[in-house]
């Protein structure tokens, strides 16, 4: 294996999360010169313009006719935001989710989740099924909006500051400087997904192993850098429902627009392999449905529930790379998982329905 591969991918890279970076800076600014509300601008451009690698990468790799690659970093990438990224956010000092729209969002991504899952058991995801997962973005935005309008006054005023901070330097800048930063971003977009996809590919023929694999490991934790980023940063700063929000907001976007957007412009429809059907989509919805016994408990994800979802990230990424490698330790991993992962999410679900009740008293009191 050439480590010129290596290079080009690290390259890619590099131009996918600067492009998204460049995208998001030069987007908002031009949101907020014509008027936008912050919270607006946080709930769509900026949760949405983390999820544009992935996009990049995935409608690259469909035309490309890389169609394992698209759907492995859209799956890949929505197990690590949720596993990875929430993990490492919360385990910094914890998560208050005290939103509301987050509490509507994350069942809403159950049932997307749901969805994609049902369209995908013929194999494959085509136009009809894109056409149908692009809808529902598109139906979801504008919900968002009319809800978000309503939200309360200090949960806008922590998108007034977070969006402030995007802005700085950007937002005084004359606008053909910010429509130059949205055009460079998106050029730098397609340049860092056409060199990743292509580098990725070489590097899974090189070692032998899927497409898939690939993208549900290198290429998804690769264009999940931005929420890493953004969700990591808002958890120090204290924006801790930005944190969670963003994560929500970008795994809906990537199941819904991602995909859709995909599977519409691609020529070939989307395969979905039957290890997805058995491994990866159980573990995408695993993830996501534990946030609600989790949230449950007083709407807060505590450290150590932090410290178990990344652990739990490393367990799926290891059965991943040894079930691709023929190894005989994945024997052990799988039925290892099937007993623990269950016994966790039942503590998690006691605990979590512990907490409402507590919750729920206190309220009628």
């Amino acid at each position: 294996m050439s480590p010129f591969t290596f290079v080009v991918l690290g390259v890619g890279l590099v131009c996918l999360v600067a492009g998204a970076e460049l995208l998001v800076r030069g987007a908002a600014s031009i949101a907020t010169r014509f008027g936008i509300a912050p919270v607006i601008i946080g709930l769509t451009v900026v949760a949405f313009g983390t999820s544009a690698p992935e996009l990049a990468v995935s409608v690259s790799a469909g035309f490309a006719g890389d169609g394992e690659v698209a759907f492995g970093n859209v799956a890949g990438s929505n197990i690590a935001n949720i596993l990875l990224i929430l993990g490492v956010s919360a385990a910094v000092g914890g998560l208050v989710v005290s939103q509301r729209i987050i509490r509507l969002d994350i069942p809403l991504l159950i049932a997307a989740s749901v969805v994609t899952l049902v369209l995908s058991l013929d194999n494959e995801i085509g136009r009809v099924d894109g056409a149908i997962l692009f809808a529902a973005i598109l139906t979801y935005t504008t919900w968002l909006i009319r809800v978000a309008r309503n939200e309360r006054a200090d949960v806008l005023e922590e998108y007034d500051e977070a969006v402030e901070e995007l802005e700085v330097d950007v937002i005084d800048k004359p606008l053909p400087i910010q429509v130059a930063l949205l055009v460079v971003g998106l050029g730098m977009l397609v340049l860092g997904s056409q060199l990743l996809v292509g580098s990725a590919t070489d590097i899974a023929e090189d070692l032998g192993v899927s497409d898939l694999v690939i993208g549900l490991t290198v290429v998804a934790i690769g264009t999940s850098l931005p929420e890493l980023a953004t969700s990591l940063m808002a958890a120090l700063r204290g924006q801790r429902d930005i944190a969670v929000g963003n994560v929500v907001g970008s795994n809906l976007f990537n199941l819904l627009s991602v995909l859709g957007a995909t599977a519409l412009v691609s020529p070939d429809p989307i395969p979905v392999a039957d290890s997805s059907l058995r491994v990866d989509f159980p573990v995408l919805l695993a993830a996501t449905v534990v946030l609600v016994p989790i949230i449950w408990k007083g709407f807060r994800i505590e450290r150590w529930e932090g410290f178990v979802l990344v652990a739990f990230y490393a367990l799926y990424v290891g059965f991943v790379v040894l079930d691709a490698s023929d190894s005989g330790a994945v024997d052990v991993v799988g039925p290892a998982a099937l007993i623990v992962a269950p016994l966790v999410f039942l503590g998690f679900s006691v605990a979590g329905l512990q907490g409402w009740r507590q919750h729920q008293r206190q309220q009628a009191r």
